[in-house]
């Protein structure tokens, strides 16, 4: 099937890229200081790690950040949010609390929701017309 790079376990080949974005409570410019992003990042990617979970991209506006990453099968994708919401929120808080304790109070830094959207290798019209050209008559010799 040419299209897609697979990964694989003992069982299956699958290929998992999701989009994740997270948003700062109440849409505060927190993440406006460089030191604030690479701690960020730096954690994210020892976070992912310890859920088997390859980071592909991360960036960062003022106010919210976005992952691209690649899960396996078995992952639990819930709980790596939110532990992931929580260690981060909490080194951040600690670690940064001059920085935004103007912005943000108590024991917040996350918006209680996401975002995660299923992303693909490739176009959703690729996938399309590669799924309807496998219905098309083949050309057999016998």
């Amino acid at each position: 099937m040419g299209i897609y790079k697979f990964d694989k376990n003992a069982h299956s080949v699958y290929t998992l890229n999701y989009h994740l974005v997270q948003c700062i409570k109440y849409r505060r410019k927190v993440l406006s200081f460089p030191e604030i992003i690479d701690e960020l990042k730096s954690r994210t990617h020892k976070i992912a790690e310890i859920y088997g979970i390859k980071i592909t991209a991360i960036e960062s506006d003022l106010d919210h950040v976005h992952i691209l990453f690649i899960a396996k099968p078995q992952t639990d994708l819930l709980k790596f949010i939110n532990n992931w919401k929580s260690a981060t929120s909490k080194a951040l808080r600690n670690k940064f609390r001059d920085k935004i304790k103007d912005k943000l109070w108590k024991d917040v830094f996350w918006s209680g929701s996401y975002c995660l959207i299923t992303s693909g290798q490739v176009t959703l019209d690729v996938l399309k017309k590669y799924v309807e050209s496998q219905g098309e008559p083949k050309n057999v010799s016998k």
